[in-house]
């Protein structure tokens, strides 16, 4: 089930609101200009469906978000349970860091965390299956995949280049509680 915490930023043990309602996650974020969307595949998906299979069961969502954002490129990820570099992979994220491009995640499978200091707050975003994110460019936040992460997600950028990350030089991250 999705989740929506939000703290205060200087203390992880103050929690400012919590739902798992979809609709007010969605009404809170886009307070602070994050996109919150809930969609559904046009066709079934299991373990054999292909990256492009995944892109075409929601591609009408997809073009949609790529005219009002200009989004250029669109990629699946995909992480199996038991992966040797997820503990690795997973450092990768754990750090307070923007970007200079929005960055949207739907996940077609399993979960992630994505966590948004904006302000005196922490949005702590339990995202899972059928869930949209939209983190604003220049936006300070960290993802965390879990210590066993099992996820599929699609991907849309408006760099060609793709995922590039800006370190804020904050140890925020370290603070805030994290996925098991």
């Amino acid at each position: 089930m999705s989740q929506l915490t939000v703290y205060a930023d200087n203390d992880a043990n103050k929690t400012l609101v919590s739902t798992s309602d979809a609709d007010d996650i969605a009404k809170q974020l886009a307070k602070v200009n994050v996109r919150f969307e809930q969609w559904q595949a046009n066709a079934d998906i299991n373990q054999y469906t292909t990256h492009e299979q995944i892109i075409s069961a929601y591609k009408s969502d997809i073009d949609r978000l790529k005219t009002e954002n200009g989004y250029q490129t669109v990629d699946v990820i995909s992480l199996a349970k038991g992966n040797p570099g997820a503990s690795e992979l997973r450092k990768k994220f754990l750090f307070e860091h923007t970007h200079s491009e929005d960055e949207v995640r739907f996940f077609v499978k399993g979960q992630g965390l994505f966590c948004l200091h904006l302000g005196n707050k922490v949005y702590q975003v339990l995202c899972q299956q059928g869930d949209l994110i939209s983190v604003p460019e220049l936006t300070p936040h960290w993802f965390d995949m879990g210590s066993d992460p099992e996820f599929t997600a699609i991907r849309l950028f408006n760099n060609t280049e793709g995922w590039v990350a800006k370190s804020t030089d904050s140890s925020i991250a370290e603070q805030f509680p994290l996925l098991s």
